[in-house]
């Protein structure tokens, strides 16, 4: 092995390495911008506490994460390179969902004394988050089959 075929190979896999941080980058800021309309949709359109907006976001996140993981996986239908798995696992569900906000929200009740409230809210949305990767993967394997 000649010198500069390394030097080739190792710009192709640096080439490679930004363009999933591309990919990644471009998906969080698709995430993001729909978890922000996603609130303002659900808290000014649908006239519903900020609570329901981090739910939300926490809940389809969910459901698509594992929709998508388990669609594009080894046994999958789709064809989805790393690259493309990345853009929508790590950049849009990453931007959209939001564990922090969820943490915030349910703290802001403590602070209230919102006891009960904040540990209905934290377990509510737990569970539905799990029901729906649950239902994802579901949705995912009929289709594999």
């Amino acid at each position: 092995m000649d010198a500069g075929a390394g030097t080739v190979r190792g710009r192709l896999r640096k080439l490679e390495t930004w363009r999933l941080y591309l990919a990644v980058g471009c998906g969080a800021a698709i995430g993001a911008l729909l978890r922000f309309l996603s609130g303002f949709f659900i808290i000014a359109g649908l006239d519903q506490s900020a609570l329901w907006a981090t739910a939300f976001v926490n809940i389809v996140g969910s459901f698509i994460i594992m929709f998508f993981a388990a669609i594009t996986g080894p046994d999958g239908r789709w064809m989805v390179g790393p690259v493309g798995r990345q853009f929508v696992m790590g950049g849009i569900c990453g931007g959209f969902t939001t564990f922090s906000a969820m943490s915030l929200d349910a703290f802001m009740l403590m602070l209230r004394g919102d006891l009960l409230q904040a540990a209905l809210y934290l377990a509510g949305v737990i569970f539905f988050s799990l029901a729906a990767a649950w239902v994802g993967y579901a949705f995912a394997i009929q289709i594999n089959r």
